[in-house]
């Protein structure tokens, strides 16, 4: 018999706003990307099927306190498919306790993850995916051709577990490991989209990594340069330069009628109203990680093995509960609280982006209110190939007499998205 609380509740999980809460599975990975943030990754941070439940039942028990109409419960690493049996318990165990007490969660949410893809072929792997489809969201994380990929994405060798760096003739990339499963993600995840990340030594290959993954059958590839301050002079241009050579690639091959790219976005690159427009980028504070601790932050980016240079930011654990003055400070954060007059003033604002984790380990204090902007160069070359693209492919479907067409075909690619 259904429990009637349940069915009331049973409507889908993307009706209103997401509690995102994620569990900091371990702190291991087979790789050691070049450009991670997380600076403390090891293997024995790994989190207890103990820890877990606490965690959960503290959070189900609360549901007043939690009252975002859906969650996503999202697992991350390290490498989460390292520790594949304890997700599936903690999945299962979800399910049964969200159905048990009809909790208003209860098929109104998604199990999600983001992975490196070297085990996603595993029978364990496998499995879990089987057992939980409809409620899945996964990404595999490959960021181009095998040049880009295998130049930061590497395998992580036993002296980097001790604190060493190997040479470069004993770098080995990982691009052949991830690739193999591409197509077995796409057979089960077709609108499956990826997340490439440029630092300042892949700028040469952001063009042809893009075409190769849409090769590959990847219709949305989403792009983000690192917030950390790794920039070189002159990077800004060549990266403009790259965008402008793929904007070019993506018009003249008609790419844009099928596939999308994060980097050229309609309504990035104009001003912004500071009422209007004052909310924070993020939903740091609005967020809940947990660590194999049991300690809660308010989002994975200030627990101990993601910072560089400040302690970690801790907001209570499974056994105290959720100490609410450490979040007001979150409470508090918009545009306006931790941006410099010239960023609010900018010409170009919309869509430069910022991560409060790197703006509280970058700070000159112990503050989440003083923003990071060493990507303000790389968001206006980025805005200027933005224009570009743009102003071409509208000029192009003008001439066609296809600004319709193109319209209509927009809307039934964010429809099947949906």
């Amino acid at each position: 018999m259904v429990n009637s609380k349940v069915k009331e509740h049973s409507s889908g999980w993307q009706d209103g706003m997401a509690k995102s809460i994620t569990f900091i599975v371990t702190k291991d990975c087979q790789l050691a990307c070049k450009y991670c943030y997380l600076v403390g990754k090891n293997t024995k941070e790994r989190m207890t099927w103990e820890v877990a439940k606490e965690a959960i039942d503290y959070i189900l028990e609360r549901e007043s306190e939690f009252r975002e109409q859906s969650v996503i419960w999202d697992f991350i690493g390290g490498e989460p498919f390292l520790e594949i049996e304890l997700i599936d318990r903690i999945c299962d165990y979800l399910k049964t306790e969200m159905y048990r007490r009809g909790h208003h969660w209860f098929d109104s949410y998604r199990f999600s993850f983001s992975t490196n893809g070297i085990n996603y072929h595993t029978e364990k792997v496998q499995r879990f995916i089987k057992k939980n489809y409809t409620h899945l969201s996964i990404g595999i994380t490959i960021d181009g051709t095998k040049q880009k990929h295998d130049l930061n994405r590497i395998w992580k060798t036993k002296e980097m577990e001790q604190g060493e760096v190997p040479k470069p003739e004993e770098e080995r990339g990982s691009y052949d490991d991830v690739v193999r499963n591409i197509p077995l993600w796409l057979e089960q995840f077709p609108g499956g989209s990826t997340k490439v990340t440029i630092s300042s030594a892949d700028i040469p290959y952001i063009k042809d990594s893009v075409l190769h993954l849409y090769s590959l059958g990847i219709h949305e590839v989403n792009i983000n340069c690192v917030f950390e301050d790794v920039w070189h002079e002159g990077d800004d241009k060549l990266f403009e330069n790259q965008l402008i050579d793929l904007a070019d690639a993506i018009i003249d091959g008609e790419y844009y009628k099928y596939y999308v790219c994060s980097f050229f976005m309609e309504h990035i690159g104009k001003p912004m109203d500071p009422v209007r427009d004052n909310q924070n980028w993020c939903g740091a504070g609005k967020m809940l990680a947990i660590d194999a601790a049991g300690n809660f932050y308010p989002c994975t980016r200030f627990a101990a093995y993601s910072l560089r240079s400040k302690p970690a930011w801790i907001i209570g654990n499974i056994r105290d509960g959720i100490d609410q003055n450490k979040l007001r400070p979150f409470l508090m954060l918009d545009r306006t609280t931790q941006s410099r007059p010239e960023c609010i003033d900018c010409e170009v604002a919309s869509g430069c982006a910022w991560c409060q984790g790197e703006n509280y380990d970058a700070a000159d204090t112990h503050t989440v209110y003083q923003r990071a902007t060493t990507i303000c160069k790389m968001h206006k070359a980025r805005v200027r190939a933005n224009n570009y693209y743009w102003n071409k492919l509208f000029r192009k479907l003008e001439l066609e007499g296809k600004q319709e067409e193109y319209e209509k075909q927009k809307a039934k690619m964010k429809e099947s998205k949906c």
